[in-house]
């Protein structure tokens, strides 16, 4: 196939959809910031060995019933609209297609996800759209941190401030919008419910004895008031006639969840959202190099498990909270674990010459925090190798950890990129020269700890014999019949995004 596919979405799209059983097999479309994700008729329909050597396509994965191709950030967006343009030529809208894979899907989920996971899932599709406009004004918000410090333009500062605050002074809107949609409620009741949260006027309320302070709760309030307003909208349109629904429902669900949001749930995600930033800070204050080691070994099991979506509203209760999250930085240290274990294959491995051509494509995007081709494509199918690349990442988070004891902690403004891409995101009390010091360091430790395990004890005698007889490239060569460990029928992880 053409080099060009590789960045000529349209070329990509149309390669694709033939590989995935034409038209008739895909029942929906969507994707998220690196996956083109697919609902499939006929799973075995699907010709995985050319999708993995389409240029352009970085891996496959299956979680919870989705066929998911990786293509990278910003390739994503532009091959999955030439994608459906393409299905609808073919006899369907994306619509159309949702609809028809709808019951399939749930059946699927059903079938394959414990309850943790479906809620943890549900909870990350209320958030997971709002990391485009977290990065944006996160890195907004570090020009005109920076401008300020360096005494720059300042009548421009002010209104990159207002800029990069005002989609976090309004976050609770938006959480709740997605809320309400992702729980099957109307959407703007949802959003309506959840700006009680933000309003000024609640600073006249008082529950529990206490005055309420506008945005108290953030997001986990937002949460919870506009699930709320869902469960209730749902109870009334179940009971009331259609004459009365139109005017009766919109009316109960704001009036009945917006005064629980006020007089109870405001009050208790307050109590919830103090209590996580207070633990996240004296995580890390007091027992940072332990904790580090911790969170940086376990992120990518985590991710394997689906139990990292928990994160995801605890770094945006952080980031309303304190301005940034301290978390992240750590947990990126595994995706530097993981860059050090691939380089050591590399190394190691100079005779499997298809698994080093999979390494040189997939280092670039895994030293910017994109790293589900490395995951799939080597450690994970390999074995020891993803092992040793959670001690680089045990390493890296300890290493940051200990200076967040002494003093210096290390933040991102917003969630999503890891890696080199984090550093315009960074954030700490000490300035960003010192943070990003810190956080490089972390970095270079994840690397050199995750080579040198994986070096000298992830690579089994076997797989040396391997090696040494010449046949190492039969373990991940996707030209081959026999089917490649990552290929074997067994759980996957999910999607770290």
């Amino acid at each position: 196939m053409h080099k060009d596919h590789a960045k000529d979405p349209h070329a990509t799209a149309a390669a694709l959809l033939p590989l995935v059983g034409g038209p008739a097999n895909v029942t929906s479309v969507a994707h998220c910031m690196t996956r083109l994700r697919l609902g499939l008729a006929d799973r075995s329909r699907v010709d995985d060995a050319a999708l993995r050597a389409l240029p352009g396509v970085l891996g496959v994965v299956e979680d919870d019933g989705s066929y998911q191709v990786v293509l990278g950030p910003g390739a994503v967006g532009r091959v999955t609209e030439a994608f459906e343009v393409l299905l609808a030529a073919g006899g369907g809208t994306a619509d159309v297609l949702a609809r028809r894979g709808a019951e399939l899907r749930a059946r699927q989920r059903r079938r394959n996800a414990t309850p943790l996971k479906s809620a943890l899932r549900r909870v990350a599709n209320v958030f997971v759209p709002l990391i485009p406009a977290l990065i944006g004004c996160g890195i907004v918000a570090g020009v005109a941190g920076l401008l300020t410090n360096l005494g720059r333009l300042p009548g421009l500062t002010p209104a990159l401030a207002a800029v990069s605050s005002a989609f976090m002074a309004l976050i609770a809107v938006f959480v709740g919008l997605n809320t309400a949609k992702e729980f099957g409620g109307t959407p703007v009741l949802g959003g309506a419910v959840a700006a009680v949260v933000v309003h000024p006027g609640v600073a006249k309320v008082t529950a529990f004895g206490v005055a309420l302070v506008p945005g108290q709760g953030g997001v986990l309030g937002a949460l919870a008031a506009a699930l709320l307003g869902t469960y209730v909208e749902k109870w009334c349109r179940a009971r009331l006639p259609g004459t009365l629904d139109v005017l009766l429902t919109p009316a109960l669900t704001v009036l009945v969840a917006g005064l629980v949001t006020l007089y109870v749930l405001m009050y208790a995600a307050g109590e919830v959202a103090t209590a996580v930033g207070t633990a996240a800070g004296w995580l890390l204050s007091t027992t940072g190099a332990l904790a580090g080691l911790v969170l940086g070994g376990l992120f990518l099991p985590l991710v394997m498990l689906g139990l990292h979506q928990a994160l995801i509203p605890i770094h945006t209760t952080l980031i309303e909270q304190q301005g940034h999250t301290v978390l992240l930085p750590v947990l990126a240290m595994a995706g530097a674990g993981q860059v050090g274990a691939a380089a050591a294959v590399y190394v190691r491995l100079r005779h499997d010459t298809s698994l080093r051509a999979t390494i040189r494509s997939a280092l670039p995007a895994g030293l910017l925090g994109v790293g589900e081709p490395l995951i799939y494509g080597v450690s994970l199918p390999l074995g020891r190798p993803f092992l040793t690349a959670c001690v680089g990442g045990a390493a890296g988070g300890a290493f940051v950890g200990l200076f967040a004891m002494l003093g210096t902690d290390v933040g991102a403004t917003a969630i999503g990129p890891s890696g080199w891409a984090l550093f315009p995101l960074l954030d700490g009390g000490r300035g960003w020269a010192a943070t990003a010091g810190v956080y490089g360091g972390g970095l270079l430790t994840g690397y050199v700890v995750g080579f040198a395990a994986t070096y000298f004890f992830g690579l089994g005698d076997s797989l040396r014999a391997a090696e040494a007889d010449g046949l190492a490239g039969a373990v991940c060569d996707p030209e081959e019949h026999e089917p490649r460990p990552a290929d074997r029928p067994g759980p996957r992880p999910a999607s770290p995004r």
